[in-house]
């Protein structure tokens, strides 16, 4: 298989590419998960006439538009594609639709009939219908300030899987959990599948023109072992959960220690090797929410990527003191904080900049912005982080 044909992703005067090259800037560089969202009014615009939501992920027009609506209005160091993480089961063939208020609806997997009709990973036809999100990847590089690093993006195999399996997001992700019990071997084909596509996915979109690309495994705090000793309260009970409904060992080999190793981990792993096999050097962001102290520390290390994102309720002191200096770290103002705006949201800049001063580090949120925050509050955050 040909390597991709790879810019240089050393940096340059692209501020989030050199921090993920390990660099310690005087001001972390920033952006926003779901930075391109409805806060935003000219957002709102554009999505009123893309139809439904999927239109608009597969119309480069509308796409790019909204993509580049933040770095117009706040100037962020970073863009990031809009698209959505289910792009990659509706390439599969499998039935996928955004309800109004609700969010997205799939028809599930519930067992072996519905796998075997998804497309098998080399059908060409997956990335045909890929190829809009491409094109907006190509018209972004051609349209960003040369400044602004562009990222590409896709879901881990969990988080995709257990969409694909419970047809919707769950609080515990009971479905996944329980079809990874009954049947294991279908969870782990349709895991081999996502890690397959969605390599080939990110690497097309390096090879369109993205500069890094982010793997967000939003549902990693519903598997045993993901907070390790840090969890308390509500996520031992949801841990407790998990472990009566998925597999306690696997069959992959010794590093395949607990859950989360082995159905989020390690496949991130997979990807993040296969990725750097057709583009040497390509910078790759992975977000565990929900892991805990603990998951966030072994993100790195188990995985390569070239840096942790970290969610809202890790303490960013403490995992800082806990991975090497030269970890790179991206995050973590909690999204209500930002709405709450004021001395709270000075407070959480000024925390995350103690946090990570003389260290590698990418400001962000611990989540995604969220519909209702005020720009005028993004404004502040923006004033207070640039000085």
């Amino acid at each position: 298989m040909s390597q991709a044909v790879a810019g240089d992703r050393t940096g340059g005067d692209r501020a989030v590419l050199r921090v993920l090259a390990g660099e310690a800037l005087p001001r972390p560089p920033a952006w926003m998960m779901r930075q391109a969202g409805r806060y935003l009014p000219e957002y709102r615009e554009v999505r009123a006439k893309a139809g439904s939501f999927l239109d608009l992920c597969y119309n480069p027009d509308f796409a790019t538009e909204v993509t580049l609506q933040p770095i117009r209005r706040f100037g962020f160091e970073a863009s990031i594609l809009f698209s959505d993480i289910l792009v990659i089961p509706d390439a599969l063939g499998q039935n996928v639709r955004f309800v109004e208020g609700e969010g997205p609806r799939l028809d599930p997997m519930a067992g072996r009939p519905e796998f075997e009709r998804l497309r098998e990973a080399g059908d060409p036809a997956i990335f045909a219908h890929l190829e809009p999100v491409f094109e907006t990847v190509r018209r972004l590089r051609a349209q960003l300030p040369h400044e602004t690093t562009l990222l590409g993006f896709c879901g881990a195999p969990w988080t995709v899987a257990s969409y694909m399996i419970g047809g919707r997001g769950t609080p515990d992700l009971a479905p996944s959990r329980a079809l990874a019990r009954q049947d294991t071997a279908l969870v782990e084909a349709l895991i081999d599948r996502l890690v397959t596509v969605q390599t080939e996915y990110l690497v097309r979109q390096l090879e369109a023109g993205a500069d890094a690309v982010q793997i967000f495994e939003s549902h990693a705090g519903a598997l045993p072992d993901a907070r390790g000793a840090d969890a308390a309260g509500s996520e031992e009970s949801v841990n407790e959960v998990a472990e009566s409904a998925l597999p306690e060992s696997a069959s992959a080999g010794s590093n395949d220690r607990d859950a989360l190793t082995r159905w989020s981990l390690q496949p991130i792993a997979r990807m993040i090797a296969g990725v750097r096999a057709r583009v040497p050097g390509a910078k790759i962001i992975v977000f565990a929410r929900g892991s805990g102290l603990e998951g966030h520390a072994r993100v790195v290390p188990e995985t390569a990527a070239d840096a942790v994102g970290v969610d809202w309720s890790v303490d960013l002191k403490a995992l800082r003191a806990r991975v090497p200096a030269s970890t790179v770290t991206q995050g973590n103002v909690h999204p209500e904080t930002l709405i709450e705006g004021g001395a709270a949201l000075d407070a959480a800049v000024d925390g995350v900049l103690a946090a990570t001063e003389g260290l590698p580090h990418i400001f962000n949120l611990g989540h995604g912005i969220t519909p209702q925050t005020p720009i005028a509050h993004v404004e502040r955050m923006l004033a207070r982080l640039r000085g």
